[in-house]
């Protein structure tokens, strides 16, 4: 059976409510095809008219059709100046592909793909007649554009080699009335290459490994051909990194310690490898101490104070008339007094309050 007629069964395997409204599924049986007008007996409802650009879009589906066939289309118009009811069968075939879509989100399902296009995003994909989008966000780490200097079209460049490829995917999010399909390769289920973790490898190891890419959220490492794994941003170093590329670059050996094998994917932190600043600062410090620390990053919270190495607390904005009156009084850089007004560093937690100085 071909596959329009397979389209068919699966429209008609929906036993949705008849109702009488715009964007309402609707079941009934070809009356006659005359020229280019599919007419359908809609019991108790009518007469339904498939025509105009409906009949043009969906001719192919047409063709598969005779008089007392049963169909299920999708009403656009109650009653047009005729008195018949405007039938869509190419929106039932949306309709259908976006229960699917639905259907598939839920249960994880893993789908096999041909990527369409590429952009500076990620990737397009045609899917039972939907067009969806896999941000480069949701590629796994074989398929990340690996590109230092951050540079867009460099990255379209290293995007468009995966067009042509059939990529393992899945759902991550539908939306029918935004007409909105975001596809991940990260997903649980999204990539059976990927959750092949040779079994030598645990957590708690700790290796050298080759830097083979830097993007803005870390930097990935090389355990051995074909298996990778990320250290991302937070766990390269107890002090801030806004800029993995001003530590690393492709070809460095680094040493990094496993500390998370989940799905097929390897964590790394090199952080680890070194002795927390905060088990050191435990008993130097009190709510209500005047310290002196250095502004290293403003944010819409406030300012971020260094007070030692890996040990930093925010100064809340609310000390503040404005974001600018804050950047005017606290300089990125420049050191200052301040009053520590919350210090836990088991929670690594620790908060300050600007001591303006008296003239």
């Amino acid at each position: 059976m071909s596959d329009i007629k397979n389209l068919f069964e699966k429209l008609l395997s929906q036993k949705e409510e008849q109702k009488t409204e715009e964007g309402a599924l609707v079941e009934g049986k070809v009356i006659s095809i005359q020229g280019t007008q599919v007419f359908v007996e809609l019991v108790p409802f009518g007469t339904g008219v498939i025509y105009g650009k409906e009949y043009l879009v969906a001719r192919d589906m047409i063709r598969e059709l005779n008089a007392g066939d049963t169909i299920k289309a999708k009403i656009v118009n109650i009653e047009n100046e005729d008195g018949y009811v405007e039938l869509s069968l190419r929106e039932a075939k949306q309709a259908l592909a976006w229960g699917e879509a639905e259907t598939s989100l839920k249960s994880g399902e893993i789908l096999e793909i041909v990527v369409k296009e590429a952009n500076k995003g990620g990737l397009m994909l045609d899917w039972n007649g939907i067009s969806g989008f896999l941000p480069a966000s949701q590629l796994n780490a074989e398929h990340y554009p690996k590109v230092e200097s951050g540079d867009k079209d460099a990255i379209v460049n290293q995007l468009k080699k995966l067009v042509g490829q059939k990529l393992q995917v899945s759902i991550l999010s539908v939306n029918p009335k935004e007409g909105k399909l975001i596809f991940s390769e990260r997903g649980e289920r999204a990539n059976a290459k990927e959750k092949s973790v040779p079994s030598k490898y645990s957590v708690g190891d700790i290796l050298e490994c080759e830097v083979t890419g830097i993007v803005d959220f870390g930097i990935f490492l090389k355990l051995e051909e074909g298996v990778e794994g990320l250290v991302h941003i937070s766990e390269m170093d107890w002090s801030l990194v806004e800029n993995p590329r001003t530590l690393y670059k492709a070809g460095d050996m680094v040493r990094a310690k496993i500390i998370e094998i989940k799905d097929g994917k390897i964590s790394f932190s090199i952080k680890a490898l070194s002795e927390n600043p905060w088990k050191s600062v435990e008993g130097k410090y009190k709510v209500g101490q005047t310290v002196n620390g250095v502004v290293i990053k403003h944010n819409k919270h406030g300012a971020l104070v260094s007070i030692e190495q890996g040990v930093a607390g925010l100064v809340h904005i609310s000390e503040f008339e404005s974001e600018k009156d804050l950047k005017t009084k606290l300089g990125l850089g420049q050191a200052y007094d301040f009053t520590i007004t919350t210090f836990e560093p088991k929670e690594q937690k620790l908060t300050l309050s600007f001591k303006k100085e008296e003239k």
